[in-house]
């Protein structure tokens, strides 16, 4: 399998603070590296902060050995370390003050592929003509489902959909998700920010990434170019897997 992915301004936004990663081959330990960051804060912060949580993760990710069994843990690891940095770094001027960013990593190895996330950038996870969210968003929305106050379809739009609850950088503990599943050959992996999955439906999403006729690359510039053409209302970032 290998990675594709491209960002971009959107329609509204004056700065792009969304970036993305990839890497089909080794880093240190890992056979591969995908990350997306969507920065939050103000005009330089965000864009900091995003830019900065990838260059720490991907160091540390360098910097250290592990056992096979490991993935997870040094994909957590790397995260704290990578938070900690960013905390610290927020602390150095006051323009920095608040700044944080959502963070999403995958790797593949032996057939299961391996998630980190915190924030609202999201995994999908294509098989036999299904599309499945593989990530929880962190935002007060996501939380007022899970307490039965709103339905997932009112999630989706309410206000509160846009207000995080988790991000990295913002404080110097965080909570962070950690999963793995297995791989199959027909799989296909969509990672993004929410410029992209508050522009287009996820039946989109999917429409899109099994389109036959296109390449990866093409795939992704028109999931972009979708988003672009419904509003566009934020900065936009897609990695495709396949």
């Amino acid at each position: 399998m290998i990675g594709i992915g491209n960002t971009d301004i959107g329609k509204t936004r004056t700065t792009n603070q969304d970036y993305i990663f990839i890497s089909d081959d080794k880093i240190g330990a890992l056979d591969n590296l995908y990350i997306v960051a969507d920065g939050i804060g103000g005009h330089k912060s965000g864009d900091i902060a995003s830019r900065k949580s990838i260059e720490y993760f991907v160091n540390a990710i360098e910097e250290t050995e592990i056992e096979d069994d490991d993935v997870l843990d040094l994909m957590m690891s790397s995260l704290m370390y990578s938070n900690e940095e960013i905390y610290n770094f927020s602390k150095t001027n006051k323009d920095y003050e608040n700044m944080g960013t959502t963070f999403l990593a995958t790797t593949i190895k032996d057939g299961k592929i391996y998630i980190v996330h915190i924030g609202d950038s999201r995994l999908y996870g294509i098989r036999n003509n299904k599309i499945i969210r593989m990530t929880t968003d962190h935002t007060y929305a996501m939380d007022l489902f899970k307490a039965g106050v709103i339905t997932k379809e009112e999630a989706e739009v309410a206000k509160e959909s846009s207000i995080l609850t988790r991000a990295l950088g913002t404080n110097l503990q965080i909570e962070a998700d950690a999963l793995f599943c297995d791989v199959f050959s027909d799989d296909i992996f969509i990672m993004c920010s929410d410029g992209l999955n508050t522009m287009i439906s996820d039946d989109e999403i999917k429409e899109i990434a099994q389109d036959a006729i296109l390449t990866t690359e093409q795939k992704v510039e028109k999931m972009i170019a979708r988003a672009n053409e419904n509003g566009g209302k934020d900065n936009i970032a897609v990695i495709i897997i396949q």
